[in-house]
């Protein structure tokens, strides 16, 4: 048997077409890519004066309603049928003044949407808004 000298040959991996193809996808995937300004709310800042905070009772006709579904304007306890009389002496006092009902968290919905409506028939152009439950 005659042995023939074969010289071993190393196998190699040409590298430069899979880095092509991987520098192509990435431009591919940068140029696609919606690059979207995501907008905020900018806090403007009051002036700083020295002037003490107004009291928010006085811009508002508060609507309470308690837990046990006792409807209070103000500090008064009040029945829901009072509730437009005193939001009409609220606002002939200040046109200004914004209805606010406030529930807390185990309040009734049917109190809160008969507040609601009783607030509504005083006019339509008042604004009303309902805060969170406390």
């Amino acid at each position: 048997m005659r042995k023939f000298a074969r010289k071993e040959e190393e196998a190699e991996v040409n590298m430069t077409p899979m880095l092509d193809i991987v520098f192509i996808m990435l431009i591919f995937f940068i140029v696609t890519a919606s690059f979207v300004k995501e907008t905020g709310l900018d806090a403007n800042k009051p002036p700083n004066n020295n002037q003490p905070p107004d009291d928010p009772d006085k811009k508002n006709c508060l609507i309470r309603i308690d837990s046990n579904n006792n409807i209070f304007f103000g500090v008064r306890r009040i029945d829901v049928s009072s509730i437009r009389p005193n939001i009409e002496q609220c606002r002939a006092k200040n046109p200004e003044a914004t209805v606010v009902i406030q529930p807390e968290a185990d309040t009734h919905t049917g109190y809160i949407v008969r507040a609601y409506d009783e607030a509504r028939k005083v006019s339509r152009d008042i604004p009303v808004s309902l805060a969170d439950p406390a």
